[in-house]
């Protein structure tokens, strides 16, 4: 079974934010709110004339050890046989503990107001029906299809790289297993989005 993980690239990263808009379109991310699945964040340093950026693209990390998932109540969180953390909309009572327990604040609520707004938008394939909680999914579906996320599939400077962390053929498992990308910090729920300096 598959262990996918993704490996983001910070020395590549332009910032365009392609990332985000092809997120938003794919899942229907409340974007009207400036709510987002995915998102760069644009962190300045340094002072005039010293100056510089560090562009850090944020999403969920789909976490071997997800403590989203463990504070759920009603199992609307949870983990797949091939480590996708999902929510299940419908059981989802939107009590927020998932938001409060993720240590890298990748989860928002899909409100009332949003879901309306989300039904006037895309009419009949609407995807968000209910109030819930809402985050990235590594775009499951499309990955089963055996395509790549779709944050994956639009970056124009590849770096987002995805595959299998187990496969010694993929190109996610030899940047993780070299030590050329890493986690953020010693996190202690084992994120499974690694990073590039």
């Amino acid at each position: 079974m598959a262990r996918y993980g993704m490996v983001i690239d910070l020395r590549t990263c332009m910032g365009c934010n392609a990332c985000v808009a092809a997120c938003t379109e794919e899942n229907q991310t409340p974007y009207w709110d400036d709510v987002f699945r995915t998102h760069v964040e644009d962190i300045p340093f340094g002072a005039y004339p010293d100056v510089g950026r560090v562009l850090l693209p944020r999403l969920c990390m789909h976490c071997e050890d997800a403590p989203c998932v463990r504070v759920c109540p009603t199992g609307a969180s949870y983990k797949t046989e091939d480590g996708f953390v999902l929510v299940d909309y419908d059981k989802c009572m939107g009590c927020g503990y998932c938001i409060v327990a993720c240590p890298f604040g990748a989860r928002y609520r899909y409100e009332r107001d949003m879901v309306h707004e989300a039904q006037e938008r895309y009419g009949g394939d609407v995807q968000h029906r209910v109030p819930h909680v809402d985050k990235c999914t590594f775009c499951v579906h499309r990955v089963r299809e055996g395509r790549e996320p779709a944050c994956v599939e639009t970056c124009p400077a590849h770096a987002r790289i995805f595959g299998d962390l187990d496969d010694p053929n993929s190109e996610v498992h030899h940047l993780v297993t070299s030590g050329q990308a890493q986690p953020i910090g010693s996190m202690g729920p084992r994120p499974k989005v690694f990073y590039i300096r």
